[in-house]
């Protein structure tokens, strides 16, 4: 796949197989992720990668809006250390994880952290050291169904050559 292709083809995937995702395609994904672009080449990333099942769950319990955990097979935790633009880094790994995800074929969707009132509770559970952040949480698995991406706005409605 090409990554035009990845790109219109990427969307939030939050219903999933049974199907076990490998520990080599887990691994591509964070790799994916490392090598993100990064402010000032700091890399503030640590990627934490769960498939065991009730973490998953008790994730899912601490996050409202990441109920859906419950049906993944694995998940990407985000974390950075707080840096001054550790928020920009962090969302970029994010998004070549999602975007490695799209090409191999598995689903995805990004789950918020670091303004949540969850994020605390979450690095505590994954007794991540004092000075780091949650940037997000990322569910992995084989999509139910081909994912379709849907946008409101076109090419035309955002752009502006020249000024706004």
């Amino acid at each position: 796949m090409d990554t035009f292709q990845a790109i219109t083809s990427r969307a939030s995937v939050r219903e999933y197989t049974d199907e076990t995702v490998s520990k080599e395609l887990l691994e591509k994904l964070v790799d994916s992720g490392r090598l993100a672009p990064s402010a000032r080449a700091v890399e503030p990333w640590e990627f934490v990668v769960i498939t065991d099942k009730a973490k998953i769950d008790n994730i899912a319990s601490m996050a409202p809006n990441g109920k859906f955990l419950t049906c993944a097979q694995a998940a990407i935790v985000v974390i950075c250390a707080e840096t001054k633009y550790f928020i920009e880094d962090g969302c970029a790994a994010t998004e070549n994880i999602l975007l490695q995800a799209a090409d191999l074929g598995l689903g995805a969707c990004w789950i918020a952290g670091d303004k949540k009132p969850y994020a605390e509770d979450i690095l505590s559970m994954l007794n991540a050291p004092a000075g780091n952040k949650l940037v997000s949480i990322i569910s992995i698995g084989w999509p139910k169904q081909k994912p379709s991406q849907h946008k409101n706005r076109s090419l035309r409605d955002v752009l502006h050559w020249e000024g706004f």
